[in-house]
């Protein structure tokens, strides 16, 4: 069987439309089956909620008695960027306070104004002779804008990668609180909710597409930044008006150590047109598979830790390197079942109707990464990979005749071919001095400090000073020493000189 929108649009203004939500269609789709499920239902309804940091809002102030042409402009002391017309600003829901930083930001401000809260405006310009006036200062409500549009360029990721940290310190990240040695996994999404995980061939998903947005009817726009289809990360651009949208489903906030985000509710319906999209609306938890990334180093392509699916996220825990780590949700599952819910409502009460996608997102399409002019070099490009080591059993004697045959003043201690200390040519001269014949676990230094070799030269320069230390040793996650860096290596960068 098979149905168009328009058909299922008939049946949503006559009342007879069949909508449930993607929760619900799981379970019809294993009872009766696709072909079955495809003939009884009209519609699916997905939903999201969760921080959407690449969300904004295009305001229109209006001409003051004196024209102005801003250039620059505060809400709440935020900025809002300015240049586009005379008195038409975007604020960023990521921009942050002058004065307060990332405790208060561009989110804040939008959902003050969805409150109906008054906002402290401040304009600058350089004037002209069409628009004399150089500063204005107002208070305004969202009643007293002309038009306050959201539209947030990158919305609605189809997945989102989890995140933990194999580090020995605890990290504040836009995935929250990572906590040291693996102990925890921060994942977002709604997993069987999930609208782009509904109808991961992008077939009703596209420009045109009418969506719930924050409590208001919306649109999407087209494909989002950043949106990678080739490897089903795809994102969407939205849009919709900012004065028909609730607090309900519009939620500022500001994670500790990264800044302010907004948690908006996106519910998306899924016209099920034939048995096809009805078996693609029936995935469930455990068909979402997504990996799970080390947030301890810091370069662009983090590092694998492991895979896993909604269902296990969901668990509440799961395994790492042999240990349990706990896991929790960036997102709000409750408000997304509750986004499906509504909209599941607003279809079947008539007051929703679908509209068709008149352009679909790109097929095969992925995303570059920044081209960058100036070269970073990372660890692993110029440390010493011929790794002397010793044991940490191994008399200091044994320590020093290596140090002389290899003329290096640092060697890398380990036990069971992990790293437990470092030993230096000056740890060796106090232990002679001293006419004791020590063990090297007695002469070493046991809290060593490290790096990856995925960071930056730079990064662990900084470290170098910091405690003051000449070289320190390159170890893999799993603690196996890999290699050496010194001070001299990066001597050698700004001297010119071969590494």
């Amino acid at each position: 069987m098979v149905k168009t929108i328009a058909e299922i649009n008939e049946k949503i203004s006559s009342g007879s439309v069949c909508v449930v939500t993607a929760e619900e269609m799981a379970d019809i789709v294993d009872d009766i089956g696709a072909e079955k499920a495809a003939s009884e239902v009209d519609v699916v309804t997905t939903g999201t909620f969760g921080a959407m940091c690449s969300s904004g809002v295009f305001l229109n102030f209006g001409h003051s008695e004196i024209p102005i042409k801003i250039t620059k402009m505060f809400l709440n002391d935020v900025e809002a960027y300015s240049g586009l017309a005379a008195v038409d600003s975007y604020l960023g829901a990521a921009q942050t306070s002058e004065k307060l930083g990332i405790k208060y930001g561009g989110a804040h401000v939008i959902e003050d104004l969805i409150c109906g809260k008054e906002i402290d405006v401040l304009a600058h310009s350089y004037g002209t002779d069409c628009y004399p006036k150089k500063e204005l200062a107002t208070t305004i409500t969202l009643e007293d804008l002309n038009q306050a549009i959201m539209v947030n360029p990158r919305n609605v990721y189809q997945k989102y990668d989890a995140a933990t940290n194999g580090s020995k310190k605890t990290l504040h990240t836009y995935m929250g609180k990572l906590l040291p040695d693996f102990k925890n996994v921060t994942y977002s999404g709604a997993g069987i909710l999930s609208p782009l995980s509904n109808d991961p061939t992008y077939r009703t998903i596209g420009a045109g597409t009418k969506i719930f947005i924050g409590g208001a009817t919306g649109t999407i726009v087209g494909q989002g930044t950043q949106c990678s289809t080739a490897s089903g990360f795809a994102t969407l651009m939205t849009t919709g008006d900012l004065k028909e949208m609730t607090k309900e489903y519009v939620n500022a906030s500001s994670f500790t150590g990264y800044g302010p985000s907004l948690f908006l509710g996106i519910g998306i319906p899924i016209p099920i047109l034939d048995a096809d999209m009805a078996k693609a609306t029936a995935i469930r938890d455990a068909d979402i598979e997504v990996s799970i990334k080390d947030y301890s180093v810091g370069l662009r392509d983090r590092p694998v830790v492991r895979n896993a699916n909604y269902e296990e996220l969901r668990s509440g825990s799961l395994q790492i390197n042999g240990k349990e780590a706990a896991t929790s949700c960036m997102s709000s599952f409750k408000k997304s079942r509750q986004v499906a819910e509504e909209l599941k409502r607003q279809i079947a009460s008539g007051t929703f109707f679908l509209g068709k996608n008149t352009t679909t997102l790109p097929a095969r399409q992925s995303t570059k990464p920044m081209k960058e002019t100036n070269k970073t070099l990372f660890v692993r490009d110029i440390m010493s990979r011929d790794v002397l080591q010793v044991e940490q059993t191994d008399s200091f004697i044994v320590a020093a005749k290596l140090m002389r045959q290899n003329e290096s003043n640092h060697i890398s201690v380990v036990s069971n071919k992990k790293l437990v200390g470092i030993i230096t040519s000056w740890d060796i001269s106090k232990a002679v001095a001293d006419g004791k014949e020590e063990t090297v676990e007695a002469c070493m230094t046991k809290s060593v400090i490290t790096c990856l070799p995925e960071e930056t030269v730079e990064t662990v320069a900084k470290r170098l000073a910091k405690f003051k230390i000449s070289a320190i040793p390159v170890i893999d996650h799993q603690r196996n020493v890999v290699g050496l860096l010194t001070s001299e290596h990066i001597s050698k960068l700004y001297t010119r000189g071969n590494v």
